[in-house]
């Protein structure tokens, strides 16, 4: 199987390197708190890239991305669960900063990734506010 260069591998291969970088950048700082604005900025972006991925192709091959194969459902599931334990790890910072969790909870559900974003973006922000004099 050949595998072409194509703007879809960039985009996946850019998103790796940005992923890959964040973590090792968070690893590296364990004591630096969240960046209100950048979480902002990137469910910002992500909202504004699915919005094009659905004006240009539809919401159905979402369902087809994820049960046309076993790798599929495993991707799936992987989203899945990863959205599940960031939201369970962030749910105690964002329940001591008073946060409406029913509210948070169902925009996560409703749009996965960048609900989180703009969950953490807040709780970010609220956490900054807090340790104002």
């Amino acid at each position: 199987m050949e595998l072409a260069l194509t703007p879809f591998i960039a985009l996946a291969g850019g998103g790796l390197v940005c992923a890959v970088t964040a973590i090792i950048v968070a690893f590296a700082r364990p004591d630096a708190p969240g960046n209100a604005m950048l979480a902002a900025i990137l469910s910002a972006g992500f909202a504004g890239f699915t919005a094009i991925t659905i004006a240009t192709e539809g919401v159905f091959p979402v369902i087809l991305n994820h049960t046309a194969n076993l790798w599929g459902v495993q991707v799936w599931w992987d989203l899945l669960f990863s959205l599940g334990i960031a939201f369970v790890l962030i749910l105690p910072r964002a329940r001591a900063q008073g946060m409406n969790l029913p509210l948070w909870m169902m925009l996560v559900l409703a749009t996965a990734s960048i609900g989180l974003l703009a969950m953490c973006a807040r709780l970010f922000w609220l956490e900054a506010a807090a340790r104002k004099p």
